[in-house]
């Protein structure tokens, strides 16, 4: 499947991520991408990914040393599509009990809690019940690999709930801005139905 956007999706390279199973998921949808820091292609990409896994300490020190905080605020007020997975959610809100001195991007207002209950990280498939501010997904079951959930203020962003131990968030959607808890580059037919829709609109 050929989207047309070559050279337009840009997977943010911040010296960490899980960058091979997402690029090998565009390539099975025939997408091209580059990987890149550099700030004039994040600014000039039209869809921007940031794939996370790692502590958010270490990914917002990555982001820092990179110089890439400002950019990556900067390319989501302009409109750029933008997709965050797993940490790459987690680093949108403004703090995080798994680094609770580190300040996250503050693009969304909230937190990031650690689960209190149950076999921590969860790890293995779950069911996501989508909200009716939803355009990519559908009621299914993706990977997770987590200990932490978001908690945003604003519940309208949320796009889909999910049960383990607690009800938590496991998607937000905001204009251009799409991110989630799961990882879809590794949920099988659902994670592929997510970025068709995703990279189609």
């Amino acid at each position: 499947m050929d989207f047309n956007l070559k050279n337009k999706i840009v997977i943010i390279d911040y010296n960490s991520g899980n960058i091979k199973s997402l690029g090998n998921m565009l390539s099975y949808l025939g997408c091209e991408y580059i990987l890149s820091n550099k700030k004039e292609d994040i600014l000039s990409a039209k869809k921007l990914l940031f794939p996370g896994q790692g502590h958010f300490a270490q990914a917002m020190d990555n982001l820092e040393r990179s110089g890439l905080i400002d950019t990556i605020k900067t390319s989501i007020n302009s409109g750029i599509d933008f997709l965050g997975i797993c940490l790459g959610l987690q680093i949108l809100f403004e703090k995080s009990e798994e680094a609770p001195n580190i300040e996250g991007l503050g693009i969304i207002k909230g937190e990031v809690k650690k689960f209190k209950t149950g076999k921590i990280p969860q790890v293995g498939w779950n069911k996501i019940q989508t909200t009716t501010n939803n355009s990519y997904l559908s009621d299914d079951y993706f990977y997770f690999v987590n200990s932490y959930y978001v908690e945003p203020l604003d519940k309208t962003i949320v796009s889909s709930k999910t049960n383990y131990e607690i009800e938590f968030c496991s998607s937000i959607q905001k204009d251009n801005l799409c991110a989630v808890q799961f990882h879809p580059e590794k949920s099988s037919n659902a994670g592929i139905n997510f970025f068709k829709k995703w990279l189609e609109l």
